[in-house]
């Protein structure tokens, strides 16, 4: 069964409002954690959200899920950046962006994050395990001819 245009319109402004959203109001994060940082001339702004917020395409539909997979499980969450030139304000869309995401005392997951356009703007994403725990999240941003900059944010998921 293929998916109708107006289904696919619906799906993808639904998707935008959701990203706005989080990244506007900082969801997921709490008074401690600090949900933007500014380091080497870039800011970046992060999201956590429950992945069940973006999975994408039903289980018939012809359009592939986000990420390549539909997440599974209790504890999966989207990680969202957004990385601005902090001089400018320009949005920064040619970066590579890696998270690892490292729990108290353990090593953690590392991915590149993939690139998402959303209303004509590049956020950065992927889908992470997070059961309870006070996460250290270390962004690495590289960008063509540049050396590469490392952002750290606290996330506080205990709650």
């Amino acid at each position: 069964m293929r998916t109708s245009r107006p289904i696919k319109a619906f799906t993808g402004a639904a998707a935008a409002t959701v990203m706005w959203l989080m990244l506007s109001m900082g969801v997921a994060t709490t008074a401690e954690d600090a949900q933007f940082k500014t380091v080497g001339g870039l800011t970046a702004y992060l999201g956590v959200m429950p992945a069940e917020l973006v999975k994408g395409p039903g289980p018939h539909s012809a359009d592939k899920p986000m990420h390549g997979r539909i997440p599974r499980g209790q504890h999966e969450f989207h990680i969202v950046v957004a990385i601005f030139d902090a001089g400018t304000g320009a949005r920064i869309s040619d970066a590579t962006i890696s998270a690892k995401i490292s729990g108290l005392g353990l090593s953690g997951a590392q991915k590149v994050l993939e690139p998402m356009k959303i209303a004509d703007t590049i956020t950065y994403g992927g889908f992470f395990n997070l059961a309870r725990d006070i996460y250290t999240i270390r962004l690495r941003v590289q960008r063509p001819g540049a050396q590469p900059i490392s952002l750290d944010f606290k996330y506080n998921h205990r709650r």
